[in-house]
């Protein structure tokens, strides 16, 4: 059977000094463009509109509920993830997942939900820089892969969700969609760095875009 991919995720994720991974970003920052509303317009446009559509939806609400400051839990995301999938209901899944084409396996544990949500309010431990935050709990959503479908859009909603309570939008999230892979730590610490850097990009723009 192929190695559970999420206990590497959880192995890694303990290792990982996050309070050190990378500085402090300036908040709130404000966005020239809006970049998470053009990446979810773009899933999907010009071959499946009602996707996209979907995405957009979720993408207001969960700003609405960022506005509220609602704290991340598994049942928000479920109110995200219903949006998304145009669907009723989105239980946390019963089995394994699943993904990149099978090499990647998630177990299902009796503890697997409720270590997730225990890695969602670590979302909202500000010890840790807000990039780091972001970064982790993005792969948390991505390797805890917490419903049947629609995960990779769901992880970088979630991403965003943490930036927004501080009042930071992104005028690009391209570059954070690139293959991640559970037992990577480098990988994971890269990520956190490139949180920062697009928060600091976005703010520079911002500033020379004012003079």
């Amino acid at each position: 059977m192929t190695a559970d991919a999420l206990a590497a995720w959880c192995r890694v994720r303990n290792q990982i000094d996050w309070t050190s991974a990378v500085g402090e970003t300036p908040a709130p920052v404000e966005a020239t463009v809006d970049g998470l509303g053009n990446w979810c317009d773009a899933q999907g446009r010009s071959s499946n509109p009602a996707r996209a559509d979907r995405l957009l939806a979720a993408l207001a609400q969960s700003r609405a509920d960022a506005s509220h400051k609602r704290p991340l839990t598994l049942a928000l995301l479920a109110e995200w993830q219903r949006l998304v999938l145009g669907v009723p209901e989105v239980p946390f899944r019963q089995g394994d997942a699943f993904a990149k084409g099978g090499r990647e396996r998630y177990a299902r544990t009796p503890h697997t939900q409720r270590d997730f949500e225990h890695c969602l309010r670590d979302s909202a431990d500000l010890r840790v820089p807000l990039a780091s935050r972001a970064a982790r709990v993005y792969l948390d959503v991505a390797f805890f892969h917490p419903f049947t479908d629609g995960n990779a859009r769901l992880a970088m909603l979630t991403l965003a969700y943490v930036l927004e309570l501080e009042g930071v939008r992104l005028n690009e999230t391209g570059p954070l969609q690139t293959t991640r892979y559970a037992d990577d730590a480098a990988g994971a610490a890269d990520l956190a760095v490139l949180v920062s850097v697009l928060i600091r990009s976005t703010h520079h723009r911002t500033i020379r875009a004012r003079h």
